[in-house]
């Protein structure tokens, strides 16, 4: 029985241990472009079942609840908090943030399309819009060169006025990708999500149709963490990771005292 306890209070250290890591995590990208916060979900491991319930315990009575050990915890997964961050104003022509549900569309070096709301784009060095890792938004924007003015709408439609020119041409429409489940998006480095069958697929289209939010012009997105939330969450996974702990050192004691008095 005793361990049996130890177990259970080894898995407890295990999952708080990667809650912490979560937590880590999010603090550590308090100040990302388009970052979302990720929640760690725990479940119950498997219990073994001493005595069922229902079971007979005479002749004519049964027994009302039985008993059922449990055997630990264990963290069943982490889904990010698709809540929006506050727009921050740059003044760059280029930025780009969504107001409301979507996800910009990046051309990663493997061919597969990566998704983010990270709009800090630029020009390549043959007009084309990049994000900061020189990964092409899709579907491909170019700037003329000699343009003189950016303007992007916020359904994406994108225009520039070029020298000697009173108009504005418009040269292309950045589409957004909507998912059914984002959660179930699988994260990846350089702020990019890739589709999962969890998921599902992606319902692309122009901003500010069919749910997809609205494109706002010379602002970013901020992060989604809320640094007093995370704190709280740190001093409780600390003071959790202390109670099995010390459930450790007093299943430790009572071997102890079993091997030494009994």
């Amino acid at each position: 029985m005793s361990n049996a306890a130890l177990h259970v209070a080894r898995t407890g250290l295990d999952a708080q241990n990667m809650r912490m890591q979560v937590i880590a995590n999010n603090l550590a990208n308090v100040n990302t472009t388009g970052f979302k916060r990720d929640r760690a979900s725990f479940e119950t491991l498997a219990y073994q079942a001493m005595t069922a319930p229902g079971a007979a315990s005479s002749e004519s009575t049964k027994y009302a609840t039985g008993t059922n050990l449990g055997t630990g915890v264990q963290i069943n997964g982490t889904a990010k908090i698709d809540t929006q961050g506050s727009l921050q104003s740059t003044g760059n022509a280029l930025d780009m943030a969504i107001e409301g549900p979507g996800y910009f569309q990046i051309q990663m070096p493997d061919g597969r399309t990566g998704y983010t709301r990270d709009g800090n784009f630029n020009l390549s060095q043959d007009g084309t819009l990049v994000n900061s890792d020189g990964f092409q938004l899709q579907p491909q924007i170019q700037i003329p060169e000699g343009a003189q003015n950016i303007t992007i709408g916020a359904d994406g439609t994108v225009s520039v006025t070029l020298a000697g020119q009173t108009e504005a041409s418009e040269v292309g429409k950045i589409e957004l990708a909507r998912f059914i489940n984002p959660a179930g998006l699988q994260a990846g480095g350089n702020n990019l999500l890739t589709e999962t069958s969890a998921s599902g697929q992606p319902q692309v289209g122009a901003a500010g149709v069919d749910g997809r939010g609205n494109i706002r012009q010379a602002s970013l997105e901020g992060s989604n963490v809320n640094i007093v939330e995370e704190l709280v969450d740190m001093i409780e996974t600390q003071r959790a990771y202390e109670v099995n702990s010390k459930m450790i050192s007093s299943t430790d004691q009572m071997l102890q005292y079993v091997n030494q008095n009994i």
